[in-house]
């Protein structure tokens, strides 16, 4: 029996499949990787590309699917004849059985299928490789996120050095300071600079209790704001991820103790980061902190309920995606040298508002490497 492993789908937007080719493009592809022997790859791929692909792409052989037709002939349709292509590319390469990566489509599991080659879900194919950053994708993620943070200086700078009008209501250049206008001006901020920003988090008061709430309206003085942003380099592909909280004017007690406490539990989860330890693990330290100051663990019951809650898990894989395997959270593997991860632990309740504080650390033998150097404090005024 001859094995192959099979990716196969959209590399422009199928980040495990771009991983494994280094090469984006917009139509359907597919890439053969033979087990054994000589095992060299190929990459069926638009007959436009090919030159490209041939210089850039990590592939031994580059074709297009006229290249493999089948007796049949190939479909009008540009997925399913790459679909076909793959099927009969696999058939005249001997290989009896394709172990595929779990995005494959099933337009492409189908014809080979048809081509008389059994394909297989391979739920763990390149799952470790994907966590296991080599030294490129390091690179390309300290340097996101390092963007990342120039941008959170300037948008947390942009509501501490606010001023305070009617209601309380922050006004900057005599307009009214709202999230969505924030928001504007932190992609303005990353299109100059060569990043694509998905819609960033700027959630003020209430608002903030939501977690994931991306915030709308008028800001106001000595209410927390949760900005969260999340950018993607257009070059690398590679994303950053940090999270900050920025209060205007006087810091109310009851915030500045959530504040102090969620730093306590960032740390002691960043302390608990190393190769071998789980993703639990790390959670559990967090936890620990939260609940050893008298606050509490998961969802809210609503919006009456005036309790303050950690209700997420501590934090998530990173790098080609925002979010990636690993899970710091109760269930979460065993992590791994190269395993790139947030740690953002937060405290929220609907009469107070929201803190998150989110650093991106690397996983090493006996640690981590934290690829934050900005500031956490709640007052960003200059």
């Amino acid at each position: 029996m001859s094995e192959a492993t099979l990716y196969a789908g959209i590399s422009e937007i199928n980040a495990a499949f771009y991983r494994r080719i280094r090469f984006g493009v917009g139509d359907p592809a597919a890439i053969i990787d033979v087990i054994g022997g000589d095992g060299e790859s190929l990459l069926i791929i638009r007959d436009i590309e090919m030159d490209r692909a041939k210089q850039h792409a990590r592939a031994d052989n580059v074709a297009c699917p006229k290249d493999f037709e089948p007796s049949g002939g190939l479909s009008g349709d540009r997925e399913t004849a790459t679909a076909q292509a793959t099927g009969e590319a696999l058939k005249r390469m001997g290989v009896t059985r394709v172990r595929a990566h779990r995005t494959t489509p099933l337009v492409f599991t189908d014809h080979i299928a048809k081509a008389g080659v059994e394909v297989v879900y391979d739920p763990e194919l390149g799952l470790y490789e994907q966590r296991q950053k080599d030294a490129q994708e390091l690179q390309h993620l300290r340097d996101a996120q390092a963007m990342t943070e120039r941008v959170m200086r300037y948008a947390c700078e942009m509501v501490a050095n606010a001023t305070a009008g009617s209601g309380g209501v922050l006004q900057v250049g005599g307009k009214a300071l709202t999230a969505e206008r924030v928001r504007s001006e932190i992609d303005i901020f990353l299109l100059r600079e060569g990043y694509e920003n998905a819609d960033s988090i700027v959630a003020g008061g209430a608002e903030g209790a939501d977690c994931h709430n991306r915030g709308a309206g008028e800001l106001k003085t000595g209410e927390t704001v949760i900005i969260d942003i999340f950018p993607k380099n257009k070059a690398s592909r590679y994303c950053g991820d940090c999270t900050r909280t920025v209060v205007h004017g006087e810091i109310p007690d009851e915030i500045q103790n959530m504040h102090t406490v969620v730093q306590e539990a960032k740390v002691a989860g960043i302390a608990a980061t190393r190769a071998g330890a789980t993703g639990e693990d790390v959670h559990r330290a967090v936890v620990k902190v939260i609940e050893a100051r008298g606050y509490h663990m998961g969802l809210h019951e609503g919006r009456n309920d005036d309790s303050i809650r950690m209700p997420h898990g501590t934090g998530h894989g990173i790098g080609l995606d925002v979010h990636e395997p690993p899970l710091l959270d109760f269930g979460g593997p065993a992590l791994l040298v190269g395993d790139v991860l947030t740690v953002e632990p937060g405290l929220y309740g609907y009469k107070v508002g929201g803190i998150r504080i989110e650093d991106m650390v690397a996983v090493t033998a006996d640690g981590c490497e934290n690829f934050n150097s900005l500031p956490e404090g709640l007052d960003w005024a200059s």
